[in-house]
């Protein structure tokens, strides 16, 4: 549906309370601008699109239409800023080719290049259009500078793992792609959907930007493990003459991140602590905790070590910031922010407040707020304060009455009948739908369709509900959450072809007791019940011995073999896909002793498919 009278009036408060007439981000975005892909795409050898900037053409058009937030219609036009781009001499970054940076520095013999985005395809086509315009050296190094995908997956577009290239990456790098990605991955990517939109068309009333960068880019994700590791606070390194000082910033955006301030060009790589918007303390996809106060001491010390030295900052996201002293205002008003949001979340929450009313009652300061670079384009005050309540007290708010709550569906089933019924809350529902009143209609009604998962009038006004809300906000995963909610409940949950969850290069990557703890979560304790099965493992490509042992429906690996009945030869590659869960993946095991055993611990398994129920029952209308 239009936007409605109330979100009419929503877009115009932002308006009146920003300056949009600053226009000088317009400029630093488009700042050393070089050259870009010449139609905006990028395509697989078989000619599927993996990244599609024309698909953003809509937002030529400076005004933002009543469907999109005025102050997320500016930063998704920022975001389109793309191409190759000279940030000062012997330092280059290619931006707007996926959700994150690639950026280059120039050696003495070749090129040092920092991140390498996220899929191969969209890597490969970013160092080529680096060597389009820069002579052709070879690449002496690759960095990464912490731990998410979109900052290692597309390594191998840029090398091979036999040309022996140093990658270097922050102690714990290979711990933190393991645990954030693979144990709860598939829950994870369901819940992507909703953050980036991935499934929304484009256009001014579906997914305009993600925040971080337009979207992220599809194609094959690869990893290369780490050849050297950054393990001590600071250090110091000579890459190919160019002199580089490591600081490791771990438990801030990311388990293992560090920041680089190389000293010879006055340039300070923040990696992903402080790029133009209020990042997530815990995205909507899910993740462990981030710690705002190390995030914001981490900062301070970069403020202290590196400015007024740091004339540019570069970070993994966004464009540069230019100038000594914009750089200490830049870093500073981010430390503020970070700093901020943790200590009134954690003095409301010592004064009692619950999350909700954390979320309801914390303010920026107005020196804060009106930056265009503070933000919640990507995360927002409201769940980052939720988030440090997560932190320091978890789910549990302190009230009895929320010890031990009946489940969703069933609270939903209870509280509409005593609301007299799915038609008579959707009748009241309806009225606050016309008085503007979309959060409390989204929360009814998502009891509504909790409770009636076939009502056409409540799946339809929370659709509407969710829609206004999506058009009224501000970040772009908020935008994105609330317009794929409204798709699901219109159209239903997309069907999405079975493919593997972890790509090949990163279950490689992982240590095989990690692999073997996959397994164990996807145990089901009911098929399990009282059985007590004992199998040693012989993973024969990489000679490791293991044990794995059921008791009490609990499967637990320990390293080397304990006697048992049962013994299994196999691969690592045998191994992955059984943990994985491949249909026919036992044929690749050889079983020596009971092979019963195997046989009934296989069949306890669940599969796991991503697209599960997350606001009610599939129905479509």
């Amino acid at each position: 549906m239009d936007p409605t009278t109330a979100t009419l009036a929503a877009q115009s408060l932002v308006i009146a309370g920003l300056d949009f007439a600053d226009q000088a981000d317009f400029a630093d975005a488009k700042r050393g601008f070089v050259a870009g892909l010449a139609d905006g795409a990028i395509l697989t050898a078989s000619g599927t699109k993996v990244w599609d900037l024309a698909s953003y053409a809509f937002l030529d058009d400076a005004q933002a239409p009543a469907s999109v937030n005025p102050s997320l219609w500016r930063m998704a036009r920022l975001n389109m800023a793309s191409g190759l781009f000279k940030v000062c001499d012997r330092v280059w970054q290619i931006r707007g080719l996926d959700l994150a940076n690639m950026t280059i520095v120039e050696g003495d013999t070749g090129i040092i290049v920092i991140d390498t985005l996220t899929t191969c395809e969209v890597a490969a086509a970013a160092i080529a259009l680096y060597f389009a315009h820069r002579p052709q050296r070879p690449i002496v190094a690759v960095i990464y500078t912490h731990s998410h995908s979109d900052h290692f997956g597309g390594v191998k577009g840029v090398i091979a793992e036999t040309d022996r290239v140093p990658v270097i990456a922050p102690t714990g790098f290979m711990e933190a792609v393991g645990g954030e990605n693979v144990l709860p991955g598939n829950a994870m990517a369901r819940r992507a959907q909703f953050q980036f939109g991935g499934l929304l068309r484009q256009g001014p009333l579906g997914q305009v930007d993600a925040g971080l960068g337009k979207t992220t880019a599809r194609g094959t994700q690869s990893l290369i493990a780490p050849t050297q590791l950054i393990r001590d606070p600071i250090e110091t390194h000579v890459i190919d003459g160019v002199a580089i000082v490591f600081q490791l910033a771990p438990e801030t955006e990311a388990p293992a991140e560090m920041h680089m301030f190389f000293p010879a060009l006055g340039v300070l790589n923040i990696a992903e602590n402080a790029t133009r918007h209020l990042h997530n303390f815990l995205p909507l996809r899910g993740a462990v905790v981030r710690d705002p106060r190390m995030w914001a001491h981490y900062l301070a010390e970069a403020i202290d070590r590196f400015c007024p030295a740091a004339t540019i900052l570069v970070a993994q996201h966004h464009w540069p910031v230019w100038g000594a002293d914009a750089v200490q205002d830049f870093l500073r008003s981010q430390h503020d922010l970070y700093k901020f949001i943790h200590d009134q979340s954690v003095r409301l929450l010592n004064l009692g407040r619950k999350p909700e009313e954390i979320a309801e009652e914390i303010a920026l300061p107005e020196a804060l707020a009106r930056k265009f670079y503070l933000r919640g384009y990507y995360g927002t005050l409201k769940h980052n304060a939720k988030a440090v309540y997560q932190r320091y007290l978890g789910w549990y708010d302190g009230n009895p009455a929320n010890l031990d709550r009946l489940p969703p569906t069933e609270t939903a089933r209870r509280s509409i009948a005593y609301m007299g019924g799915v038609d008579a809350a959707v009748a009241q529902a309806q009225t606050d739908f016309a008085a503007g009143d979309y959060r409390w209609v989204a929360q009814v009604m998502g009891q509504a369709v909790l409770a009636d998962p076939g009502h056409a009038g409540a799946r339809a006004l929370l659709a509407d509900a969710f829609e206004q809300l999506g058009f009224q906000a501000e970040s772009a995963t908020w935008r994105n959450a609330y317009l794929y909610g409204a798709q699901e409940m219109r159209h239903g949950k997309r069907d999405i072809p079975p493919r593997p969850m972890l790509a090949p290069d990163l279950v490689a990557g992982l240590p095989t007791d990690l692999l073997l703890d996959y397994l164990a979560v996807r145990l089901n304790p009911d098929r399990a019940g009282a059985a007590a099965i004992s199998i040693d493992i012989d993973v024969t490509d990489r000679g490791e011995a293991w044990h794995l042992g059921l008791r009490n429906a609990v499967l637990a690996c320990r390293p080397t073999h304990r006697g048992a009945p049962t013994r299994i030869a196999c691969t690592r590659a045998a191994l992955e896909a059984l943990c994985l869960g491949a249909p026919g993946a036992e044929a690749g095991l050889t079983v020596s002793g009971d092979s019963s055993a195997l046989a009934a611990l296989l069949a306890m398994f669940d599969r796991f498919s991503m697209q599960f129920d997350v606001i009610a029952p599939d129905h479509r209308l």
